[in-house]
């Protein structure tokens, strides 16, 4: 009896070994084995998908692909290596040393030689007619508007993989969308590696990747680069930015930088100008900042703009003193002429009436601290001190833009939210995405909240209305057009104090005011001719505006 029990065991214990081997090849290594089988019968050679095109709002492109190729070569088919070789290497100039190293390698039946062949190349090697030589169809990154709007694109480079990738911009927020899916092409082959002439072919076509429609309108952008470099130019500045939205939409119509670089050689560029600085670079916004602490005031009616305020010298804070940007002082002031003379004192009696707690509120309100969520890559997301680590220094110095760092979007925004009858918007720079069957995804506005009440909008406007028109920049208004805005220039602190000789000067505005058309936000680095933005970023402002108004077909009026 004991010996049958035993034998017993002894089987059910091989059955159960057995049972355990065919899980492990059935289930553990399934896939491995098959993959395993398959390259004993077939080669692969992946085919590359072409990338999404990036279109403009009218569907013309601003980034598209052009036929290239991959050459790829099949050892066992090279009827003479050192022909092929030096004939191929010559061409494609190639190190002939790693072509060698490439066709030795033991068991492989092709190799991939060159990637993004130009179409004159691929004809030259062609008519060579090289046994052993293929050629595969892939697409290359093309750009009509060779460097327009180069950061807001990106361009694509390789992975660790040596794979397509987005980097910053639109191809890097939206690489996944845009890159698709490789396809492959299985060839049966014999013992002996080679093709079987009526063997088994299965080619799985690639998916090519989805199109972005852009809410950038191509004649803006135009307006922007041209504008924008001239602008350079004529102030001496060492680099600068300027950017365009529709405040009912969000929609980001243009937004042009400098120093800029070709997203087709973005290998010879600097690294530097790659990051978009609409969403990358921080600022301290200087007297800009001052609308929206004067429109949170005026919507918490802790003033009015007929509230006077008596600017008779600088004013005290703790250890410090706030003087005016020209130490001139005007006496008796309305808040609408604190606006227009651009007061430093009379901003800081605004900002002790509004209140820390007040001032922290409307600084999240109006989005700051926190990313916009636009969809580009490298946003940045400059922090804002908690409540208790607020001084009635630091108080005093946010009201006139000081102390207090934030992001173009950021800026761009929140004054859209004051043209927009006190709704904030998400910013967004791709209107839809469509794939290749034409399915369209529908990036719609956003709404995210309202931060002013539309009447306080209405006052705040008029106030930067009669800024623009009677501060110091008013010689270079356009006549006829009511535009609301207001000039910054901002200090550049180096080292941990501010040099006076270094500035950001810019203007944010939106017009035509009653019905505003655009938001605009214009930086200027360090300009030479002039630090002040009321002779630097305001006439590149009016300038770029004109152009605008003329685009839009507005009229001026009497």
């Amino acid at each position: 009896m004991k010996r049958q029990t035993l034998v017993l065991l002894m089987f059910l214990g091989g059955f159960l070994l057995v049972a355990a081997k065919l899980f492990y090849w059935q289930v553990i290594v399934s896939e491995r084995l098959v993959e395993a089988a398959r390259d004993q019968y077939f080669f692969s050679l992946n085919l590359p998908p072409a990338r999404g095109k990036i279109l403009a709002s009218d569907g013309s492109p601003m980034v598209t692909n052009k036929t290239a190729y991959l050459v790829y070569g099949e050892p066992k088919q090279i009827s003479d290596r050192n022909i092929f070789v030096n004939k191929v290497t010559e061409t494609l100039k190639l190190s002939k040393e790693d072509l060698i190293q490439k066709l030795a390698q033991a068991n492989i039946v092709w190799v991939s030689i060159a990637h993004r062949v130009d179409e004159g190349k691929a004809q030259e090697l062609k008519s060579m007619s090289l046994p052993g030589l293929g050629f595969e169809k892939e697409a290359v990154r093309f750009y009509p508007e060779g460097s327009m709007a180069a950061q807001l694109m990106g361009f694509v480079g390789s992975d660790t993989n040596g794979q397509d990738k987005g980097y910053f911009g639109l191809e890097g927020f939206y690489d996944r969308a845009l890159k698709g899916k490789p396809g492959s092409l299985l060839q049966e082959k014999d013992a002996q590696g080679l093709p079987l002439l009526l063997g088994t072919e299965k080619r799985i076509p690639a998916e090519n990747g989805q199109d972005l429609e852009l809410y950038l309108d191509r004649s803006v952008q135009l307006i922007l680069e041209n504008r924008l470099q001239a602008g350079l130019q004529k102030y001496g500045a060492k680099a600068a930015m300027v950017a365009v939205m529709d405040p009912k939409t969000g929609g980001i119509l243009g937004t042009a930088a400098l120093p800029k670089y070709a997203p087709a050689e973005f290998n010879k560029a600097s690294p530097q100008s790659f990051p978009n600085p609409l969403v990358a670079n921080t600022y301290e916004p200087g007297s800009t900042f001052k609308a929206l602490v004067m429109a949170a005031a005026l919507n918490e009616k802790v003033v009015k703009p007929e509230t006077k305020y008596n600017e008779t010298g600088p004013v005290p804070v703790g250890e410090y003193l706030i003087r005016t940007w020209n130490s001139e002082y005007h006496g008796d002031l309305t808040m609408t002429q604190v606006l227009e003379k651009s007061s430093n004192p009379g901003m800081v009696f605004v900002g002790q009436k509004l209140g820390k707690d007040k001032m922290l509120d409307y600084l999240n309100k109006f989005g700051f601290g926190q990313k916009s969520g636009i969809d580009l890559e490298e946003e940045a997301a400059p922090g804002l001190r908690s409540a208790d680590d607020w001084k009635e220094i630091d108080l005093a110095t946010a009201s006139f833009g000081q102390g207090i760092a934030v992001t173009p979007i950021q800026m761009l925004r929140a004054v859209g939210v004051l043209s927009n009858q006190g709704k904030l918007m998400q910013p967004l720079v791709v209107k839809k995405i469509i794939d290749v069957n034409g399915k369209v995804i529908e990036n719609k506005p956003r709404l995210l909240s309202e931060v002013i009440k539309p009447a306080t909008a209405q006052i705040i406007t008029e106030m930067l209305i009669a800024a623009v028109d009677n501060g110091e920049a008013k010689w270079a208004k356009p006549k006829g057009y009511r535009i609301a805005g207001k000039t910054g220039t901002a200090q550049i602190a180096v080292s941990g104090h501010y040099d006076d000789k270094k500035t950001i000067a810019s203007f944010v505005g939106y017009a035509p005011a009653d019905d505003p058309k655009f938001v605009m936000l214009v930086l200027l680095q360090e300009p030479t001719s002039s630090p002040w933005g009321s002779e630097t970023a305001a006439p590149l402002f009016f300038d770029i505006a004109k152009d605008l108004f003329a685009y839009y077909s507005i009229s001026p009026k009497d």
